[in-house]
């Protein structure tokens, strides 16, 4: 069964950089759409963004406005989330997931989901 294990998440600065990865253990993405997900406290969960692991085209929240890149890495088994120019609203506990296609996984349709790292945008 696909195990998914985030990690990346920390401490940063407003205006700092971060990178996320979600990795694969048990199974490969093959056939999967990977996203990342976000819920701050008191709020619900976001989407963030997705990418089908095979074809490799991806989707991205528009609130987001280009911050943020979702990738691949076929090497080590992983999902990456590149996120730029960070603001305190960004503060949030951060999950990939799974799904059948990126279309339905965007709007939170999926049964595997990771156990979230935790990212913190504090001065």
């Amino acid at each position: 069964q696909l195990q998914l294990v985030e990690s990346g998440g920390g401490l940063v600065r407003p205006g700092d950089s971060l990178r996320l990865s979600c990795t694969a253990s048990g199974q490969s993405f093959k056939n999967y759409a990977v996203g990342w997900f976000r819920q701050a406290p008191g709020k619900g969960r976001e989407f963030v963004a997705a990418i089908n692991w095979s074809i490799g085209m991806t989707t991205y929240a528009d609130s987001l406005k280009g911050r943020v890149t979702i990738s691949r890495d076929a090497a080590r088994r992983a999902v990456n989330l590149q996120m730029n120019s960070l603001k305190p609203e960004d503060t949030a506990v951060y999950y990939c997931a799974t799904g059948r296609a990126t279309v339905t996984l965007k709007d939170g349709l999926s049964d595997n989901w990771g156990q979230g790292t935790q990212v913190t945008v504090s001065s």
